[in-house]
């Protein structure tokens, strides 16, 4: 491949990624009106940590304490989230899932399953299986590049 091809590859690339990221929130705001994609991704990462601190979720996400604290005060009010004493240290609170949160989180992923399924059930098998192997290595190039 040349320098021209590969130019263009990556136009491609940045152009298609960016499409998809505007219809990935477009999409998570149909699915679930009170569950924005940010607050979706913030369940999700509490679920796989099994809760952790609101510093952790700043660090996480390369966002402002102060962006991190609204989305939780908002996630609070909802009763998606609770703050629980961390029991090795008790000046310290962590943020955990509340049954309402898991209830949210479950319904969304199944409907974002179902989309996705959807969309790619005229998929070969082994196109999809390679997309499948290709997005887990993007995602990982990706985050061993942040610093």
């Amino acid at each position: 491949m040349n320098a021209r091809e590969s130019s263009s590859s990556l136009d491609i690339v940045q152009r298609e990624l960016t499409a998809f990221a505007r219809r990935a929130r477009a999409t998570a705001a149909r699915m679930h009106p009170e569950l924005s994609l940010v607050s979706y991704t913030i369940l999700a990462h509490l679920e796989e940590q099994q809760g952790c601190r609101a510093t952790d979720l700043a660090t996480h996400y390369m966002l402002d304490k102060s962006t991190v604290s609204r989305q939780v005060a908002a996630l609070e009010k909802l009763g998606f989230i609770e703050r629980r004493v961390d029991e090795k240290d008790h000046r310290v609170q962590v943020l955990h899932l509340a049954p309402g949160g898991k209830e949210i989180l479950a319904s969304a992923r199944r409907s974002r399953q179902e989309s996705i399924q959807a969309r790619l059930a005229a998929w070969d098998p082994e196109d999809l299986e390679r997309f499948a192997r290709y997005l887990v290595r993007y995602n990982a190039d990706a985050a061993a590049a942040q610093p």
